[in-house]
């Protein structure tokens, strides 16, 4: 299925391009009006992502144009613009859906899906294993988690580590424990680098303001879980 992302905002449309690319789609990024209109126009497009608000050309313009000329690509609308008037505007120029910013990915790959739905280009996303615990949620296969509309990158070791972790939520897991999980027998390195990882995820997974996720027992390992009571 092939989806256009057109924002000048490169912070957002980088990630999100990567993320629709892990989850199964092909992916055009286009940063200005009038680059994506010529894309909308030429290109095949199951899907059209827009920021109402671009350089040179609208969102807005680019969906009107496009539904003057017949074409019934879904339209979602990306945008900071959140009156009633405004969506009402958004809807009448052809959108299918409207998304306001900031927005929660995980709402937003779920609308993707279900506008494929409807237009009957796909049933369904790549199907990937997901973990979620307290606001949490992992992409197993694609190395990447998400935390309050964050886009968290994951190396390998990162990763298997976070699943291990999620897998035994509120569960006390040593560090022999850890280290067998992650490495191979004879392959084992010393505990301090099950030290140096989890400082790593942590630095990734809780940023200020958020809830820790990993307890350190002293002594004894590590527990992952939403709150010390719970644990």
């Amino acid at each position: 299925m092939r989806i256009l992302v057109v924002d000048d905002e490169i912070e957002l449309t980088d990630p999100l391009s990567r993320v629709l690319t892990r989850e199964g789609y092909s992916v055009d990024v286009a940063y200005d009006g009038t680059s994506g209109n010529q894309l909308a126009q030429a290109g095949s497009y199951d899907l059209l992502i827009l920021d109402w608000m671009l350089p040179v050309k609208t969102g807005l313009e680019i969906c009107q144009e496009l539904r003057r000329q017949g074409k019934s690509t879904p339209v979602l609308f990306l945008t900071a613009k959140d009156t009633l008037n405004d969506r009402v505007e958004g809807l009448d120029a052809g959108a299918d859906d409207y998304l306001v910013k900031p927005f929660e990915l995980r709402e937003l790959l779920a609308r993707v899906r279900a506008l494929l739905r409807r237009s009957g280009s796909q049933t369904y996303g790549t199907l990937t294993q997901r973990l979620t615990v307290a606001d949490l949620e992992l992409d197993c296969d694609n190395q990447v988690a998400y935390r309050q509309g964050r886009i968290i990158e994951l190396s390998e070791k990162e990763s298997q580590l976070l699943q291990y972790f999620m897998e035994h939520s509120g569960q006390l897991l040593t560090h022999m424990q850890i280290l067998q999980h992650l490495w191979k027998e004879g392959e084992q390195p010393s505990s301090n680098v099950i030290a140096a990882l989890i400082r790593l995820l942590r630095r990734k997974i809780e940023i200020a303001g958020e809830i820790p996720l990993i307890y350190t027992v002293y002594g004894k390992g590590y527990r992952f879980g939403s709150s010390s009571s719970e644990l």
